[in-house]
C-alpha cells in the first residue's frame, strides 16, 4: 500500500502513517526505557519501568505483525513528538542530583510520554474500528489499556511514594 513516499489519501493510508510513525516512537521509547530503570533508585520505580519495558516489548512486536497484515514493509516513519520527549526527559534529569528527587522525574516523564502514547493508541483504535479492521483495533486497544495501566500504577506510585520522598530528602551533611 505505501511506498518509500507515503501518500495519505483515505483514513486507511492515515491509520498506516501513524502507526510506522509510533513504532518508531515504541522503539526510541525501549532503548531509553532500559536507560532510565538503571538511573531509578526505588525498587517500586524500576519495577513499573520493567514492566512499561515489557509492554514496548509487545506493542513493537505485535505492530510488527500489524504490518505484515497490511501488507506493509516496516516503513519506519521518524517520530520527531518521541524523540523531543525523550531528550528533553535526559536534559531534565542530568540536573537531577538528589536520588530522590530523580525518581519523581523519571516518572514525571515516563508519564508525559504515557499521555502521548495513550492518544496515539486510542486514536488508531478509532481509525481500525471506523475501517472494520477488527484485529487491528484490539491490537492498538491492548496497547492504550496498557498504556493506562502503567499510568494508574505511576500515579499511586508519585502519590504514595515517590512524590512525597522528594519533597523532602534526606540529607547528609559533609563532615
Amino acid at each position: 500500500m505505501m511506498e518509500n513516499t507515503p501518500s495519505i489519501a483515505t483514513l486507511h493510508h492515515l491509520l498506516d502513517f501513524d502507526a510506522s510513525k509510533f513504532t518508531n516512537a515504541e522503539i526510541r521509547l525501549k532503548t531509553s526505557l532500559g536507560e532510565w530503570l538503571m538511573k531509578a533508585d526505588s525498587v517500586k520505580l524500576k519495577m513499573v519501568l520493567q514492566k512499561y519495558l515489557d509492554f514496548v516489548d509487545q506493542h513493537v512486536k505485535k505492530m510488527e505483525k500489524f504490518f505484515e497484515d497490511e501488507q506493509m514493509s516496516s516503513l519506519s516513519l521518524n517520530n520527531p513528538v518521541m524523540q523531543a520527549l525523550i531528550e528533553d526527559a535526559d536534559e531534565k534529569l542530568s540536573y537531577c542530583t538528589d536520588a530522590e528527587v530523580k525518581d519523581a522525574c523519571i516518572l514525571a516523564f515516563i508519564q508525559v510520554i504515557n499521555h502521548y502514547k495513550i492518544s496515539l493508541y486510542g486514536t488508531a483504535t478509532a481509525y481500525a474500528n471506523m475501517l472494520d479492521m477488527e484485529r487491528a483495533a484490539v491490537v492498538f486497544h491492548e496497547a492504550e489499556i496498557n498504556e493506562k495501566q502503567i499510568d494508574d500504577r505511576l500515579s499511586q506510585l508519585a502519590e504514595y511514594e515517590i512524590n512525597r520522598k522528594a519533597k523532602a530528602p534526606i540529607k547528609i551533611d559533609q563532615v
